[in-house]
């Protein structure tokens, strides 16, 4: 059964109401295959290869929670275009018996406009300053350190993507005093550092559904092995006419 004080513990894909499996987002291979999706673990990661869905489905699920589509947080209603899908319409979210008192949707893409967002509504004390004026791994960071204060719920989507390998470390460091203060993440990852976050639920998404992985089991963590191993071997493969 999910863990009981989870903010989200599951969420529902209400397949009834849906009449256009043909249509994005329903033709995507995570929704297709989606029926219910248990959190059990206060650090959840959603995996797969390009195109699957996974940014749609954490997307999806964070604006059902409330959030803004872009990201940032629920205090957050600035948009710059609207390409967000209307999958969270659709959604119905299990939710545990105790309120979020923090809560953050991060999204790489569209993480410059919440950084504009931030400047035009001068909240800089709050984000550890101006966020424009970091690199973009220091302003995740800064984001991770300052603006995320616990008890709250956080989803992210490929966070790793302006962290260096040794940064994603540090985020890893930060996330586990986070959950110790009761805070709960959702994370859409390619990863294999993340993947390693200890106690961590893997959840491969796919033709045949979210399938729960063990780390070992990940096709990121097993190729990424095999090139550290014998990336000469790998690259003569690769490149052989």
């Amino acid at each position: 059964m999910p863990q009981f004080d989870l903010f989200i513990r599951s969420a529902v894909l209400k397949r009834e109401q849906v009449d256009q499996w043909g249509s994005y987002p329903f033709c995507l291979p995570v929704v297709r295959t989606l029926d219910k999706l248990d959190f059990r673990s206060r650090v959840t990661f959603l995996v797969g290869e390009n195109g699957t869905g996974k940014s749609t489905l954490l997307e999806a699920i964070a604006v059902n929670y409330g959030f803004n589509p872009e990201g940032g947080s629920k205090n957050f209603n600035f948009s710059t275009f609207e390409t967000h899908s209307p999958l969270g319409d659709f959604l119905t979210l299990w939710k545990g018996p105790y309120r979020a008192e923090d809560g953050f949707f991060l999204r790489a893409e569209s993480f410059y406009n919440v950084a504009s967002e931030v400047d035009r509504l001068a909240l800089w004390e709050s984000y550890g300053g101006s966020l424009h004026r970091q690199s973009h791994g220091e302003s995740f960071m800064s984001l991770l350190l300052h603006r995320f204060r616990g008890k709250g719920i956080y989803l992210l989507d490929e966070p790793e993507a302006a962290l260096s390998p040794m940064r994603q470390l540090a985020m890893m460091a930060r996330m586990r005093d986070l959950v110790e203060d009761g805070s709960q993440f959702i994370i859409a990852t390619h990863s294999p550092i993340l993947l390693g976050y200890p106690g961590a639920d893997i959840l491969v998404l796919g033709e045949d559904g979210p399938v729960l992985t063990p780390y070992e089991e990940t096709e990121h963590y097993t190729l990424t092995r095999a090139f550290l191993q014998h990336p000469q071997r790998i690259l003569d493969e690769l490149f052989r006419e």
